[in-house]
């Protein structure tokens, strides 16, 4: 007998379980399919396991530092790395665990196997030569992403990698090219170099970290140059050439080619949706040439009762988005007309270092969108609680529509790079969703000493009035 649901779930990502567990909460008989395991590529081998590294590295920096604070070290740090990966993984497990805990105390019923949508929102399940078939009264594609590759770099797990397998390295290796200056390649580029890692960082555009405002992309350059890492953009990788120890990187500039000798290659130019994954045979689903599933502002697809959300669809690939949608959905299904996520205004967050946080417009895409603004900037040289923790490169840029008089008016987007920023930027993206002005948020009172009233400065400065500007 075919077991009924008011919503079942294919993928077990962020998307699939925030829709999940928020479904259940309101009432809702929620099933979920999941093919490896609940959490999906964030929890495993994405967002958690690569901020862990990279903490690590920010501890290794503090350690380094720590004779600016009078805190004599006797030896320069040593690091290993093994030890690092068991806490990094006692980390997922914990969270591996507390998430099934959830589910199942939400009463979510858990299925482990590929989940294949067929007509009549029929999802069958294999797993191991069996099949079992169930059936939702509406169905979340939640199916996520997969590393991109490139023609020339045969993943090998040995000097070549992508994320899934660089985040299980247990020693540095001296030599690497990181292909893809996107937040991904920018943060495995940082950990490295902090590491001990020599690192050439090959990117095909003219700037890294495109999307970023040419500011911020600007300002984490330099740091990165600073730091001794080499940089080389506007490239087209053309292949390499090696053995299980070492190979070299060839590459193109402007006609004129070039080599390196690495022990390890990063392939780190982005993710591609697993539009196809979930079967969808004799449904009206639609997947794009560049393997999305087709949705409208509401997240659903042109078969009736089914949805997609998460990296499987053409918004921004980050797993609070993918959260988001998941909610979206239920709110959708449950009659509420939510409204409609902007993927403009998401928060995003890089952990390089410099961290890297924004919401909102760029200066460059509110002008060409029509708005005339006026921008302010400030940098957190000049911020005490950055001199305190001995962090001070980095800026803060607000970018506010100019009215009619002259006069900055409402917050169009906030920029970020520098400490912790990726902490500091819920104030920033509250302003910009409430389509708050700079007065409105000018009157708030920030804490002193913080590195967040760096961003209260910026705004107050957009008044015509400020303290240090």
């Amino acid at each position: 007998m075919t077991k009924n649901y008011d919503l079942v779930v294919i993928g077990g990502g962020p998307a699939g379980y925030a829709a999940a567990l928020y479904g259940s909460a309101a009432g809702l008989k929620v099933a979920i399919v999941e093919e490896n395991k609940i959490g999906g590529t964030c929890l495993h081998v994405g967002c958690i396991p690569a901020k862990e590294l990279l903490e690590t590295a920010s501890v290794l920096r503090s350690v380094r530092q720590a004779k600016d604070f009078g805190i004599a070290i006797s030896q320069d740090p040593v690091i290993d790395l093994s030890i690092s990966q068991n806490r990094k993984q006692t980390i997922i497990d914990q969270l591996f665990t507390g998430l099934n805990s959830l589910l199942a105390g939400r009463e979510v019923t858990i299925y482990s196997g590929t989940g294949l949508l067929g007509a009549n929102r029929k999802i069958e399940i294999q797993q191991n030569g069996e099949t079992e078939v169930i059936q939702g009264t509406n169905v979340l594609l939640a199916t996520g992403s997969t590393p991109r590759t490139i023609q020339g770099f045969e993943i090998d797990g040995k000097t070549v990698m992508t994320s899934d397998e660089f985040l299980s390295i247990e020693e540095t290796p001296d030599r690497v090219a990181v292909i893809g200056g996107g937040a991904i390649g920018c943060e495995f580029a940082s950990l490295l170099n902090d590491l001990g890692s020599s690192v050439t960082l090959l990117e095909s555009l003219d700037e890294i970290l495109p999307g970023c405002d040419k500011d911020i992309s600007t300002a984490v350059r330099r740091s990165f140059v600073k730091k001794g890492i080499d940089i080389q953009t506007g490239v087209q990788v053309e292949g390499h050439e090696g053995d299980a120890e070492k190979t070299t990187v060839s590459w193109s500039d402007k006609g004129e080619a070039n080599q390196r000798e690495v022990d390890l290659v990063v392939v780190a130019v982005g993710r591609k949706p697993n539009g196809h994954t979930a079967g969808l045979q004799d449904t009206e689903v639609v997947v794009d040439e560049k393997g999305f599933i087709e949705v409208d502002e509401k997240l659903r697809t042109k078969e009736q009762g089914v949805w997609a959300a998460g990296d499987v669809i053409n918004t921004p690939q980050l797993a609070h988005v993918g959260f988001a949608e998941g909610i979206f959905v239920v709110k959708e299904i449950l009659g509420e007309s939510p409204v409609s996520i902007d993927p403009s205004t998401v928060p995003w967050c890089i952990y390089c270092d410099p961290e890297v946080a924004f919401a909102g417009l760029t200066e460059e895409s509110a002008k060409t969108a029509g708005y005339k603004v006026t921008i302010s900037k400030h940098r957190y040289s000049g911020n005490g609680r950055a001199m305190i923790i001995g962090e001070t490169e980095g800026l803060v840029k607000v970018i506010a529509e100019t009215d009619e008089s002259g006069k900055a008016g409402r917050i169009l987007g906030v920029h970020m790079a520098g400490p912790l920023v990726t902490e500091q930027l819920g104030q920033a993206y509250l302003a910009v969703n409430l389509e708050a002005t700079v007065d409105e948020v000018a009157n708030h009172i920030q804490a002193h000493p913080t590195l967040s009233e760096l961003f209260g400065e910026t705004v107050m400065s957009l008044t015509g009035r400020s303290l240090h500007g």
